[in-house]
């Protein structure tokens, strides 16, 4: 395989070893439900997805209003003692 050939010089992939073996690895991400109560309106699921976005980790929220259900999309496990802070911290309840 000549180094253009293995994504070198002039190539589109660049991570292909000089054995010809292209590795990928996954992203893998953790979803979580919850159930938040206390939530009446729009203004309510913007508060606590705000909240639950600017957690390390959060890579999606999902709140919907008339079911009180929340799905949190991470890179990693969560603490639900954070999740939970960070709903406290928008002024409604969480359970899971």
């Amino acid at each position: 395989m000549t180094p253009s050939q293995r994504g070198g010089v002039g190539g589109g992939l660049r991570d292909i070893p000089p054995w010809g073996i292209l590795i990928y690895t996954m992203n893998a991400t953790i979803t979580t439900t919850y159930t938040v109560t206390g939530m009446t309106c729009g203004h309510c699921v913007a508060a606590v997805t705000e909240e639950i976005a600017t957690l390390d980790g959060v890579i999606g929220v999902d709140v919907d209003l008339a079911t009180g259900q929340m799905a949190v999309t991470s890179s990693r496990p969560l603490d639900d003692h954070v999740i939970t802070a960070a709903v406290d911290e928008a002024g409604y309840a969480v359970s899971r």
